[in-house]
C-alpha cells in the first residue's frame, strides 16, 4: 500500500465510512489535534518517565486512538472500537489522586517547565486542552459526533499531565517555580 493517494490534494479527506470533508472541518480538526496529542505523549514517554507515568501515558495512548477513530468516521459509521467510556475517565481520575497524594498541594500558579520529562508533560497538557477545545467546537456542529463521556476524559487527561509534570519534576529534583506578575 502505498502512503500517498492523491486523495487530498484538492483538500479534501475521507472519513471513515467513505465520507469526504474539507481539511478546515471541524470534525477533522478534532481528530488530527487527538492524533497531535497521542504523538506527543509518545514524545513524553520517550523522555524516559517513572514507570507508573510511563504506563497510564501508554494507556491513554490507546484511548486517544479510539477516541480519534471515533472523531474520523463518518455519521452513523461504527469504527469498531469501543468508545471512551467512564471506566477510561475512572482510571485517569484515580491516576491523578495517587500522584497527587505524593505531592505538596499547590499555593499558587506555577511555570511549565522543570525537567525534561516535566517540560514535555506540560507541551502535552496544553495540547490535549487544544484538543478538548476542538471536540466542544464539533460538538456545536454536530451533537452527535461526540459523547459527553469523550470531552470529560480529555479534560481529566489535561489534569492528570499537570500532576504527572509536577511529580516528574519533582522526581527528578527540578524546583517549581512560582509566577510572580511583572511589578508585583
Amino acid at each position: 500500500m502505498k502512503i500517498y493517494t492523491r486523495g487530498g490534494d484538492d483538500g479534501s479527506t475521507g472519513l471513515y465510512g467513505g465520507d469526504r470533508v474539507s481539511k478546515a472541518d471541524p470534525r477533522v480538526d478534532a481528530y488530527g489535534s487527538v492524533d497531535e496529542l497521542n504523538a506527543v505523549l509518545g514524545w513524553a514517554r520517550a523522555a524516559g518517565p517513572s514507570e507508573s507515568v510511563d504506563a497510564i501515558l501508554g494507556a491513554s495512548q490507546d484511548t486517544c486512538f479510539r477516541l480519534g477513530a471515533w472523531l474520523a468516521s463518518a455519521p452513523g459509521k461504527d469504527p469498531g472500537v469501543p468508545r471512551v467510556n467512564d471506566d477510561d475517565v475512572t482510571t485517569l481520575e484515580t491516576a491523578i489522586d495517587a500522584l497527587e497524594d505524593q505531592l505538596e498541594p499547590l499555593k499558587n500558579f506555577i511555570l511549565p517547565g522543570g525537567s525534561e520529562q516535566g517540560a514535555r508533560l506540560h507541551v502535552a497538557r496544553t495540547i490535549c486542552r487544544r484538543a478538548e477545545r476542538a471536540i466542544v467546537e464539533l460538538t456545536g456542529e454536530d451533537a452527535a459526533a461526540v459523547e459527553g463521556v469523550a470531552i470529560r476524559w480529555v479534560n481529566r487527561l489535561s489534569d492528570l499531565l499537570f500532576v504527572q509534570a509536577r511529580f516528574e519534576n519533582q522526581r527528578s529534583g527540578s524546583t517549581e517555580v512560582p509566577w510572580k506578575p511583572r511589578g508585583a
